[in-house]
């Protein structure tokens, strides 16, 4: 059984989409270790990178192109300075040559040697060949998909083995929420415990913590900065960041300096009942507006919903418990990892192969079940809370206006933050030998519609907002 741990749900990238510029990104990385792997690295002498279906008609929106020389430069997107990037870029677009791995520089034209190909891969919607010639005259190619939420596989049915996680076992091996709740019941834990021993065969607590840590002050510097800045996003739509008028008119007076002092601020101040509302949308509006502009998120599971989760913990830590710390964070992130596997095997976290069911639904029932786990839920309920709002976006559409992750997706975490919260209020108020529709059932439902789904609502911008709204409109 495929081993999906919480690092690989919840991962550190660069935004705008984890399935259009993470993937890409890290396939490019990929190629660059196959090359040096088989001794021919040093042998190439020009590349061109092939982008198909999905990665095509919504490429150029979502920095494919960027984050595709971003991989070829062995630049990587957890580390790298966002603020380098457009740098990087223009330097390649100017001289015509890429330092290759950041090893050894190479002939390159940004615009001549990314070829974007409207025809789609059999295998997936998001497919990408990376093509190099070397000194001997022979040109060899290796084929990619990224799969959505950053994850990248190779071509053939063939390589199935290499596609697979290399993980052991896990003690408590999970493929479906029934499977989950029979490790809980024989065991008589919880699901975040469950899910900390299965992380534990992997690592250890402290590289557990470190690792969990680093994700948390990833989303909490997004959200600060998203907060903390204002202006219009990149892409040519002129969208408005809001986050900042929404936050100003919000925060109150009580001073900070940095993203911890802010989350403390905002503890201290007096939330109303109407400000829960504008306090949780302005969360998940500021780190979509990071996203939009190439910012540095965590994937949840993708970057296009990763808004839904630092809200929904936030909503927890500045509303339902100002005494929240690590452990409370730790234990979200365990839970809300765990939903976000089953809808991966059972169905999928790409927009590309399910709408943005695959990613905003996923990434509301994620944090749904995270937040019931902490408010005291049951294991039954908590997956209760992950059918409830996946259930509530069931057949929603891929429609990004010009290709672009800003609308209506931006907005779109604001509302799947909070349907996660009232999915959480109602499962916690439900009698689990009542329940008519177990999560199981909506994870193959949403994989059912998502098969029926006509292409062009799969972010291909060629249905819905995409081609309802035009770009002279905006």
């Amino acid at each position: 059984m495929e081993c999906i741990s919480l690092f690989d749900m919840l991962k550190i990238g660069v935004g705008p989409s984890s399935s259009h510029t993470l993937g890409p990104w890290r396939a490019a990385e990929r190629w660059i270790a196959e090359l040096e792997e088989q001794a021919v690295f040093d042998d190439v002498q020009s590349i061109k990178a092939y982008l198909y279906g999905s990665l095509c008609l919504t490429g150029k929106g979502h920095a494919t192109d960027i984050a595709v020389v971003m991989g070829l430069l062995g630049t990587d997107p957890e580390t790298v300075d966002i603020d380098s990037i457009s740098g990087r870029i223009d330097g390649v677009k100017v001289e015509n040559k890429l330092n290759f791995g950041g090893k050894r520089e190479i002939p390159f034209s940004f615009m001549n040697d990314i070829v974007f190909k409207k025809e789609f891969l059999p295998f997936h919607a998001n497919g990408m060949r990376f093509e190099a010639e070397l000194t001997n005259g022979e040109t060899i190619s290796e084929t990619y998909y990224s799969i959505g939420g950053g994850f990248v596989v190779k071509e053939e049915l063939v390589h199935a083995k290499e596609n697979k996680e290399t993980f052991k076992t896990f003690p408590h091996p999970v493929r479906t929420g029934n499977e989950l709740l029979q490790h809980c019941n024989a065991q008589n834990k919880s699901i975040s415990q469950i899910v900390m021993e299965n992380e534990l065969s992997l690592r250890t607590e402290a590289q557990i913590d470190e690792g969990i840590a680093r994700i948390w002050k990833t989303m909490l510097e997004c959200m600060y900065v998203g907060c903390h800045t204002e202006g219009k996003l990149p892409g040519g739509l002129n969208v408005k960041r809001r986050a900042f008028e929404m936050h100003q008119k919000l925060k109150g007076d009580v001073p900070y300096s940095n993203p911890q002092e802010w989350l403390e601020s905002i503890r201290d101040t007096e939330v109303k009942f109407r400000q829960i509302i504008k306090w949780v949308s302005c969360f998940a509006l500021s780190v979509n507006e990071v996203n939009a502009s190439l910012g540095r998120v965590v994937t949840a599971p993708t970057n296009g919903s990763a808004g839904v989760i630092p809200a929904v913990l936030m909503y927890y830590m500045v509303i339902e418990n100002h005494d929240a710390n690590f452990d409370d964070v730790k234990q979200f992130l365990l839970v809300a990892s765990e939903v976000g596997s089953i809808f991966k095997k059972g169905a999928t976290i790409s927009a590309a192969m399910g709408g943005c069911q695959a990613e905003i639904g996923v990434s509301s029932a994620m944090a749904a079940a995270g937040l019931t786990e902490l408010m005291g839920g049951s294991p039954e309920q908590v997956l209760i809370a992950a059918e409830i709002a996946m259930e509530h976006h069931l057949g929603l559409t891929c429609d990004p206006i010009g290709g672009l992750v800003q609308v209506p997706c931006i907005e779109r975490n604001a509302m799947g933050a909070i349907k996660a919260i009232n999915a959480a209020e109602l499962a916690l108020d439900t009698d689990p030998s009542e329940v008519k529709v177990p999560l199981d059932k909506v994870v193959n439902t949403m994989w059912e519609t998502a098969k029926d789904m006509s292409s062009k609502y799969k972010e291909t911008s060629e249905g819905g907002l995409a081609v309802g709204v035009f770009l002279s409109d905006c």
